[in-house]
């Protein structure tokens, strides 16, 4: 196999998510004097899912979902009536962008892959503010050629739309000499399905595929890639 540019997604494949969000949460309840207890954290956790769900699928905007999740959750805690949603947002949202924790492997994968020649950009449907501040507090600062932001593109994965997007930043590469690697089926591997570029689906914790999204290759941790590009 012979690519030239590798594009990863960002949260849960380069970035490791959960600790991003777990610190930032915890930080943001504590502001607003609220208990940091597992229960709360859980049911955050179930609506922002069920919103990022319906952003993939067009239902709603960024911009609604940023502050409906936190709408929701203080409704539900009967909070409401004390926290204003937007400005919980907001507080959130900051200390999102200062949390920055990579997968175990991310810094080797991008550095070998850019010392053997690789393009190595990034797509994701993260908000702007957030992924660049993650990004500039990271080894991984000053690696990618582009960073593609949903924000930014007007779009999301998997629309074809964000991939256009992309494509005309990085002058337009022929499809065949591009490989998008990232964890989630439903935007990243069904994304790159459609738009009719390789794909393969970072899966460490071996989940079963039940979708109809159909990755080229599987691995379970990143340093599987360079195996797998023979770097």
């Amino acid at each position: 196999m012979q690519y030239e540019v590798i594009l990863f997604d960002l949260d849960d494949t380069l970035y490791d998510f959960a600790k991003t969000e777990d610190f930032a949460l915890r930080q943001a309840f504590r502001h607003f004097r609220m208990e940091d207890t597992e229960e709360l954290m859980g049911q955050y956790r179930d609506i922002n899912r069920q919103l990022w769900k319906e952003l993939e699928q067009g239902l709603i905007y960024l911009d609604v979902l940023r502050v409906e999740r936190f709408r929701r959750l203080l409704e539900l805690r009967e909070f409401s009536q004390e926290l204003d949603a937007a400005e919980f947002s907001q507080t959130y949202v900051g200390y999102l962008s200062e949390a920055s924790f990579l997968m175990e492997g991310s810094a080797e994968t991008c550095n070998r892959l850019l010392d053997a020649g690789y393009r190595v950009a990034v797509i994701t449907n993260g908000i702007r503010e957030v992924q660049l501040g993650r990004i500039s507090r990271s080894e991984l600062s000053g690696k990618f050629e582009q960073v593609i932001i949903s924000e930014d593109a007007g779009s999301q994965k998997p629309d074809p739309a964000i991939f256009d997007y992309a494509f005309e930043k990085l002058g337009h590469p022929d499809k065949s000499n591009v490989l998008i690697v990232g964890d989630s089926l439903t935007s990243d591997i069904y994304g790159g399905n459609q738009y009719g570029i390789d794909t393969c689906w970072f899966n460490p914790k071996q989940a079963d595929n039940t979708s109809e999204a159909k990755p080229d290759y599987e691995i379970r941790s990143l340093t599987e890639l360079l195996e797998l590009l023979k770097v």
